[in-house]
C-alpha cells in the first residue's frame, strides 16, 4: 500500500502536467488569435465571437492600467499553489491546482513579454468575446474553472486515512483473544472429559 509521502510525489507530476497542458493551450490559442483577428472577427454561435483585444488590467478586461501589480500579485499565488501542489493527495486537487497555475503563468507570460508600459506591464491577449461578459481568453478559463473546482472539492468531506493501525490491531487482537477462548473452552471440555471415569 503506497504511503502518503508516495501518493503526494504521484500527485506532483499531475499537477505539473495540467499546468503546462494549459499553459500550451493558451499560447497557442493567441498566437492563433494574433495571425488570425488581427483585421477580422469571427461570427461563432449567437452571441460568442473571436475577437482581438489587448487587455493591460487583470482577468476578463477587468482594473485597466494595473497590470504590473496584478502581476507580482499573480506571482505571489503562483508560488503559494505550487508549494500547496506538493501535499495534494487528491488527484482532482491536483488537477484544479494544476488549472489555476497554468491558467495564471499564461497571462503572466504575455505581461513579461508582449508590448507594453514598464516591467509586468504587457498586454494579455483576449479574444472571446460573449458580448454580454468581459472579453476573455484560455488562461482565464483555466483560472476560473481551477479555482471553481478547488472550492467544490473544500467542501467535500477529506478522504479517510489509508489503513488504521490501530483498527487492524484491535481486530487481530480481538480475533485472537476470542481464539483463545475458544481454544481454552475446548480443552477444558477435553480435560474434563479424560478425567472423568468411565461408566460401565
Amino acid at each position: 500500500m503506497a504511503t502518503r509521502a508516495e501518493a503526494e510525489r504521484a500527485r506532483w507530476p499531475l499537477l505539473i502536467g495540467v499546468a503546462a497542458f494549459v499553459f500550451f493551450a493558451d499560447q497557442m490559442s493567441k498566437w492563433w488569435a494574433v495571425e488570425t483577428l488581427d483585421t477580422r472577427i469571427i461570427d461563432l454561435v449567437g452571441s460568442l465571437r473571436f475577437r482581438l483585444a489587448l487587455n493591460h488590467g487583470a482577468a476578463f478586461s477587468l482594473s485597466q492600467g494595473r497590470g504590473p501589480l496584478i502581476s507580482v500579485l499573480a506571482l505571489v499565488v503562483v508560488a503559494i499553489l505550487l508549494r500547496t501542489g506538493r501535499q495534494a493527495t487528491r488527484p482532482l486537487a491536483a488537477v484544479a491546482l494544476g488549472m489555476v497555475v497554468g491558467g495564471a503563468l499564461g497571462n503572466l507570460s504575455d505581461r513579461a513579454f508582449r508590448e507594453g508600459e514598464g516591467l509586468l506591464g504587457g498586454g494579455v491577449v483576449d479574444f472571446i468575446d460573449l458580448q454580454w461578459w468581459p472579453i476573455f481568453n484560455v488562461a482565464d478559463m483555466g483560472v476560473v474553472c481551477g479555482a471553481i473546482l478547488l472550492v467544490i472539492l473544500s467542501w467535500r468531506e477529506p478522504e479517510p486515512a489509508d489503513g488504521d493501525p490501530g483498527s487492524d490491531a484491535g481486530s487481530d487482537t480481538g480475533s485472537t483473544a476470542g481464539s483463545g477462548s475458544a481454544a481454552g473452552s475446548g480443552s477444558g471440555t477435553d480435560a474434563g472429559a479424560e478425567s472423568s471415569p468411565s461408566r460401565v
